[in-house]
């Protein structure tokens, strides 16, 4: 079980980064749960709830009565405790045993994956832990849990893989929707329709997953299909992607419609193509352990500015895991909107999509999104890359 493995995992993390305890503190989970919880419990808790894991090797969680026996069925804790009227006496009782020299609690400042523990939970964990005099001993919990979801396992690895199938293929099917009069709306129905098919969930808000842009002067990102139809001459891109076991794919494709009587893409549309996925394989050629998310990022803005294109106003990359945008190491430039997350430097296991993107003026953008693995001598691609620009008639 994906639990098991995780916490297994979270005990070497802890080793390697001198960690006695870790703390995870968190309460009605459904309304505002910590991002971390889908790796330590199976479903949402109520009460004031402890994840404890300790460099010892045991894993002890403290919950409400009546969500002891679903944590229990986990296999996954040497010890569950539960109460009904106070969750400070199993909590002292517990900490007391430890007596950690320091306690890695999950807030940040530079990563929202990282900061899953509220102001007034953290407020009652300080207080708490001053009944015993060990409220000095709060660290950031953010190396734990960056380097728990951003390894990935093999099973990790394997439903992410079986995401990205699925992706490709619903990729594949939609191309004989793609035609001149039909709207945004109705290819992502299609889309849609093939996801429920299967049995899936989406990667993200079903609003905008998929994604459709057709042609020029188009919102380009993070918006919803519209009433805009296809037109000959139009590029047609897609952000798309869906979830297996809890975990995500995230690509984008580019078509071409043709004008009636083409019979070979346009100039433009062609070398805006080629161009981006140069630039792709040149962002890939420098994704290797302890490489910067920067370093990245640059070959890739570089190529394309050197081309003469704009530069993309985002991120060349970010992690994908159980959500779309995962992790906390990304493929960057040093904006101050990225804080530290450019200069982490890149480890085996971590996910990162590569996603360029370039405009071609009256035909609309060439965006293409693919997925790789780091591994120990670079990157592999766990997408089969788009190589070619599919011209619909």
């Amino acid at each position: 079980m994906m639990i098991r493995e995780k916490i297994k995992q979270a005990v070497g993390l802890l080793h390697e980064f001198g960690i006695d305890c870790w703390i995870t503190f968190t309460r009605e989970s459904e309304i505002n749960g910590d991002p971390i919880l889908p790796y330590l419990l199976p479903g949402p808790v109520t009460w004031h709830s402890a994840i404890i894991i300790t460099a010892d090797g045991k894993a002890r969680a403290i919950v409400g009565r009546y969500d002891r026996a679903t944590v229990e069925e986990t296999g996954a804790y040497d010890e569950v405790f539960d109460f009904v009227s106070s969750f400070r006496e199993p909590f002292l009782e517990c900490m007391r045993k430890i007596a950690p020299k320091n306690i890695a609690v999950n807030y940040s400042e530079g990563s929202e994956i990282c900061d899953g523990i509220t102001h007034g939970m953290f407020l009652t964990l300080q207080r708490l832990l001053g009944e015993l005099n060990l409220e000095s001993r709060i660290v950031a919990a953010e190396p734990i849990i960056s380097a728990l979801r951003e390894r990935k396992s093999a099973s990790e690895l394997n439903s992410m893989r079986e995401a990205i199938r699925h992706t490709l293929e619903i990729f594949k099917l939609v191309q004989n929707e793609i035609k001149p009069g039909r709207t945004e709306r109705d290819i992502a129905a299609f889309m849609q329709a093939e996801v429920k098919k299967r049995g899936l969930t989406y990667a993200w808000n079903q609003a905008t997953c998929p994604s459709v842009f057709t042609g020029p002067e188009t919102a380009e990102a993070h918006y919803s299909p519209t009433a805009r139809a296809v037109e000959p001459g139009h590029l047609v891109t897609m952000d798309f992607g869906v979830k297996v076991d809890g975990y995500c794919s995230d690509l984008q494709r580019t078509f071409y419609v043709a004008k009636p009587g083409e019979t070979k893409l346009p100039e433009a549309v062609e070398l805006g193509f080629n161009t981006l996925r140069q630039s792709i394989e040149a962002a890939k050629a420098v994704i290797r352990p302890g490489a910067k998310g920067l370093d990245v990022d640059a070959a890739t803005r570089n190529l394309l500015v050197a081309k003469g294109y704009g530069e993309y106003p985002f991120a060349l990359g970010h992690q994908v895991g159980r959500f779309a945008h995962d992790g906390t190491a990304i493929l960057g430039p040093a904006w101050d909107k990225y804080a530290q997350k450019p200069f982490k430097s890149l480890e085996l296991g971590m996910v990162f999509t590569i996603e360029p993107r370039l405009t071609v003026p009256e035909h609309g953008i060439v965006s293409i999104e693919e997925m790789v693995v780091v591994t120990e001598n670079g990157a592999e691609w766990l997408s089969a890359p788009q190589t070619e620009l599919p011209m619909l008639v």
